[in-house]
């Protein structure tokens, strides 16, 4: 059985036992989450597409760890004029495993 959730702007598909990174989600290590928008689920007998969301779906997994991620670094210059700046980002993500999900 899977699942197709939508978290952060993103959409992934998911499976129970699944480790998964999105964005930043509040909550402490070892919380439970419920992702409620499901836009498709898959079962043995077949697939259900929501329209957005699939009525009564839901998935749950269990916060692991909140962290940040590799630095991205974003490089300004422009020719002939002395001008350059460098900045760096961090994101801050989320580290979550799929426990169930219910169709």
């Amino acid at each position: 059985m899977f699942a197709v959730i939508k978290t952060g702007g993103k959409q992934y598909k998911v499976a129970e036992g699944d480790k998964l990174v999105v964005e930043k989600l509040e909550g402490d290590a070892g919380s439970k989450i419920t992702f409620d928008q499901v836009l498709m689920v898959g079962t043995d007998k077949g697939v259900k597409v929501g329209a957005p969301v699939v009525a009564g779906a839901s998935v749950t997994a269990e916060l692991v760890e909140t962290s940040r991620g590799d630095k991205v670094m974003v490089i300004k210059k422009t020719r002939r004029n002395t001008y350059r700046r460098r900045r760096g980002h961090r994101q801050t993500e989320t580290l979550v495993k799929i426990t169930a999900v219910n169709a």
